[in-house]
């Protein structure tokens, strides 16, 4: 039977674990609640635009918010944080705008923030390559001799990736100060888990010589005490760790994916049952640690999020044809100059 480090029950009653305690105050809960609220809300309002043309393509995370918010409410300020392209409950967290997060979606930017300032790197969509910027990342702050740690963001379909398996290789070798977040939502794009794998993910960690673990990825609370727990070993200078959060993607991997092709209804509704936020207010509700004006101050929070997500994702504005050269390398090249003045060329024959 594989262990999973679980906090919170399904129907809201708290549990202990001895590897991972918390102390936790019911205000403390409230943040997670409200986090995790904000950013179904930014999630479901993003779909919603993208099916009426607003956006080229989103990445739901729906399901997913205990992982993302338990692990984001984990790091200290000067933890690093590198996702893959589904992180947006992180985002926010972080601090990042709503604004830079849609950039990319829409098409109207090549996507980004100021990744110092917020301490985290922009969305990778080549799959698993951001675990080889965590690790590279991790090895510098190692020789620094700075008092931080990294977080990489991957999905199960990516731990099937070279990149994935390298960076353990040079995590474990170097013993990086890098904690490897697998949030396994069960499918990656269309194929489950288990044909990706004979043993649980986070297993794997032990060939590349360090500990890995299994969280229930919809338990807030279990996720920010083992997140919590892997980042203060790994400031301490005892290496990487990988947790494997156990989670569900209740949505489509993305808007353009269509999952009743390849998974049965009743699987579905039995992970509605586990839903991370309902979890969290049934705990709130049965120990008297919110009343109906709190949810109620939550719910128009998170309707003005949703008009601010339509508002600026309408008042992005069309990029200058000739911003596809621009940040492409640091410095002048001269191919990419002469087809830089090709096209502007071209854009001005126009002009006549």
């Amino acid at each position: 039977m594989t262990e999973l480090v679980q906090l919170l029950s399904p129907e809201g009653e708290r549990l202990e674990h001895p590897a991972y305690p918390l102390e936790i105050t019911g205000e403390q809960v409230q943040g997670l609640f409200r986090d995790m609220s904000l950013a179904r809300r930014l999630d479901t309002e993003a779909m919603a635009l993208q099916r009426q043309g607003e956006l080229g393509l989103w990445a739901p995370l729906l399901g997913q918010e205990a992982a993302q918010v338990g692990a984001a409410r984990a790091l200290a300020p000067e933890d690093y944080v590198f996702p893959s392209y589904r992180e947006h409950a992180i985002a926010l967290a972080r601090g990042i705008t709503v604004t830079d997060l849609l950039k990319l979606w829409r098409g109207t930017d090549h996507g980004g923030w100021d990744a110092d300032k917020v301490r985290m790197a922009g969305y990778a969509i080549v799959l698993g390559v951001q675990t080889l910027h965590a690790v590279g990342y991790a090895m510098g702050v190692q020789r620094d001799g700075a008092a931080e740690a990294v977080l990489a963001c991957f999905g199960d379909g990516a731990s099937s990736q070279g990149d994935v398996n390298e960076a353990f290789v040079w995590a474990g070798a170097q013993n990086a100060p890098v904690v490897f977040l697998c949030q396994n939502n069960q499918f990656a794009i269309s194929a489950p888990a288990e044909t990706q794998s004979r043993v649980p993910l986070y297993q794997r960690a032990s060939g590349f010589g360090f500990p890995g673990v299994r969280v229930d990825g919809n338990d807030v609370l279990a996720c920010l005490a083992v997140t919590r727990a892997a980042l203060d070993r790994a400031r301490d200078g005892e290496g990487p760790m990988m947790i494997e959060a156990f989670t569900y993607r209740m949505g489509a991997h993305t808007s353009s994916d269509d999952p009743t092709r390849y998974r049965a209804s009743a699987e579905l509704e039995a992970w509605r049952m586990k839903d991370p936020i309902e979890r969290v207010r049934a705990y709130l509700t049965k120990n008297e640690l919110a009343d109906d004006a709190f949810f109620e101050l939550v719910d128009a929070e998170a309707d003005e999020l949703g008009r601010q997500v339509r508002a600026d994702c309408r008042a992005l504005p069309d990029p200058r044809p000739e911003a596809i050269y621009e940040h492409v390398y640091a410095g002048v090249h001269e191919q990419l100059e002469e087809e830089r003045a090709a096209f502007t060329s071209y854009l001005e024959s126009f002009t006549d």
